[in-house]
């Protein structure tokens, strides 16, 4: 006699299947029909053990509760006449009429993590079952009063229904259904018993979506839109992200081997394409993307050509560890960007000839070199420069490469090797979301406004679900002049996204430029930035005719060491045009980064006709439009 006895849809197995693992690793001998020896009288032995298990746990999903699923409604039915019935969702869906008055635990999107809450208030409620003790709060009790009526719950679904669209894509409405040929990534699961070890779960995902990228005419959502649906169903990941299928899995890493465990999905109906187990000693792992990649995009009746997963990696584990410490740091601080650098170094000493943490060094290292004091971001651009020529060096097809050049160069000032190297960067296969959103920023300070725009939204159409493309796209409407259309996209992200806020700097000056300078001062005053809010305040207070509010915000703008530009921007917004010119001078003596929007930053329009701006923009080598 079972502790438990398993009663699912047959078609749910593998699914499923975490499930029984995990019971079992905790103690408890489970039943379901997977247990059924050739021969047997299947009728009978299901009944026996139905009749006797402690604890009948009974799967919820579209199969199992439709017209296919009779005999799951009749094996629930016994098991709650006999007190022993516990309900568990693995999909979103309301159990057979009969059933609703005892709570169903939900594990939708749960992927075997036996540390997940959701699975531990399964365990406890199957243990209380079991041993007939009074079962957990909340764990297969007979529901009470909901708290909210269902009038009002249907009365609300509209708006919930606009916070919900805000959240998930609001800039892409008019949409049609999935391309077939695209697929989203979700987060591996960590098995490893280790929460620190979830980076290396999270690292074999995304670098299997570098692998799928390179797939002519694969579409491959982003990572950070693709761990936003970490914990939802397959069916509504694949609808948040507009991909037809969705591949998912498992990693188990310890006492020297890794088991990756991949399902592919079609994402329309939930049903399992393609699933495969891989077991491999831990110095194989680098080997499994490709793999796994191969199998998917067969799968797909597509072809890898000769595309190699991990273009730009390496062979090397520990490399490779350290390679997945530092994408996985996501946090833009100075602590975060030393941790990063340190980690892409560490992988980099272990293998000189890893091209994609090259790359990436390059990358945040141009990122670093714009934030920091005149000599400091003189040595970070010579050492990124360096880097990025390594990179392109060992993986000429390897888009980061050219994306972490140009990122250097622009930091540098160098306009028109940043623009090659964008340029060069967009034609390859593989470029990412990150890759387009940098690209579209450096199109829109260059006056093209039509290609940033849609640069941005190839960013938001590959990671629906990241802020930073559409706080991009905001960047590039402002710089378009579209101040009206940036406030509206503006007012909606931040309603949609409390938590990351989009960037005060460009609100408050596209409310001054809209002609409302004082709503602007609200907005600057929030700013954690002290040269934004001053930078701001010194215009709209000017804009007002307030000069002595003015001239004390560039007092404190002055006071906090801002860079030449800002100060260049509020001479010119004042009209004090020679003051202006004196520290662009300035700004181009110690290249003052600010400089990259000189074209088309509309706080120094009234510079503009002037030859000594056409002679500063000629020097820095801005092409024409």
């Amino acid at each position: 006699m079972a502790d438990l006895f398993l009663s699912y849809k047959s078609e749910d197995r593998p699914s499923v299947r975490p499930l029984v693992e995990a019971l079992t690793a905790d103690g408890l001998t489970v039943w379901w029909d997977a247990h059924i020896e050739a021969g047997a009288e299947w009728r009978h032995a299901i009944q026996t053990e139905l009749d006797l298990a402690r604890c009948v746990l009974v799967v919820w999903t579209r199969r199992s509760v439709g017209p296919q699923g009779r005999f799951v409604r009749d094996e629930a039915t016994r098991a709650l006449r006999r007190g022993v019935y516990l309900p568990v969702l693995i999909e979103k869906v309301e159990p057979p009429l009969g059933f609703g008055e005892i709570q169903a635990l939900s594990l939708v999107g749960w992927k075997g993590d036996r540390a997940d809450p959701r699975y531990q208030a399964v365990l406890a409620a199957a243990r209380a079952v079991v041993s007939g003790a009074a079962r957990p709060a909340g764990a297969g009790h007979v529901a009470g009063r909901p708290a909210v009526g269902r009038r009002a719950m249907i009365g609300g679904g509209a708006a919930l229904g606009v916070v919900a669209l805000g959240g998930t894509g609001w800039w892409l409405t008019g949409r049609g259904g999935a391309r077939t040929d695209s697929i989203a990534v979700l987060p591996f699961a960590n098995l490893s018993g280790d929460p620190a070890r979830a980076y290396f779960s999270d690292g074999i995902a995304e670098e299997l979506r570098g692998a799928l990228a390179r797939i002519a005419g694969l579409k491959v959502a982003a990572r950070t839109s693709s761990e936003k649906v970490r914990d939802a169903d397959v069916k509504e990941a694949a609808s948040k992200l507009d991909v037809a299928h969705v591949l998912t899995g498992s990693v188990r890493k310890g006492d020297g081997t890794i088991r990756v465990a991949a399902q592919l999905v079609d994402g329309r109906d939930g049903l399992e394409t393609w699933s495969q187990s891989y077991d491999r000693p831990e110095g194989d792992a680098l080997k499994l993307q490709t793999g796994i990649a191969e199998s998917v995009a067969n799968a797909l009746s597509l072809t890898l050509g000769t595309a190699k997963a991990m273009l730009g990696g390496t062979t090397n584990p520990a490399a490779y560890d350290a390679y997945l410490r530092g994408v996985a740091i996501l946090t833009i601080s100075e602590a975060a960007f030393r941790a990063r650098l340190v980690a892409f170094e560490s992988a980099i000493a272990a293998d000189p000839n890893f091209a994609a943490a090259h790359a990436n060094r390059a990358f945040w290292m141009g990122i670093a070199a714009g934030e920091s004091p005149p000599e400091e971001s003189a040595a970070l651009l010579a050492g990124g420069k360096v880097a990025a020529a390594r990179a392109i060096a060992l993986a000429p097809t390897l888009p980061l490469g050219h994306i972490a050049l140009g990122r250097v160069q622009q930091t540098g000032l160098d306009v028109r090797g940043a623009d090659a190297s964008y340029r060069k960067a967009l034609s390859l296969p593989g470029v990412s979301a990150r890759d387009l959103s940098t690209a579209a920023g450096f199109e829109s300070y260059l006056g093209r406004g039509a290609e940033a725009l849609a640069l941005a939204d190839r960013a938001i159409n590959l990671d629906p679900l990241n802020p930073g493309p559409v706080r991009r796209r905001i960047d590039v409407l402002y710089h378009n002049r579209r101040y009206r259309e940036a406030l509206a996209a503006t007012a909606i992200y931040d309603r949609a996204n409390p938590d990351t806020p989009s960037h005060p700097y460009l609100t408050a000056m596209a409310l001054i430029f809209s002609g409302d300078p004082k709503a602007a001062l609200p907005v600057a005053a929030r700013s954690e930035e002290a040269w934004v809010r001053y930078t701001c305040e010194a215009i709209a207070f000017a804009k007002l005719g307030d000069r002595a509010g003015s001239d004390r915000a560039l007092a404190q703008l002055k006071a906090t060491g801002s860079g030449s530009y800002q100060l260049a921007e509020v001479h010119a917004m004042r009209g004090e045009t020679e003051l202006a010119f004196a520290q662009l001078a300035q700004a181009v003596a110690v290249r003052d980064p600010g400089l990259i929007e000189l074209k088309t930053d509309p706080a120094v329009d009234s510079l503009r006709p002037d030859p000594r701006f056409t002679a500063i923009m000629a020097g820095l080598g801005f092409p024409a439009v």
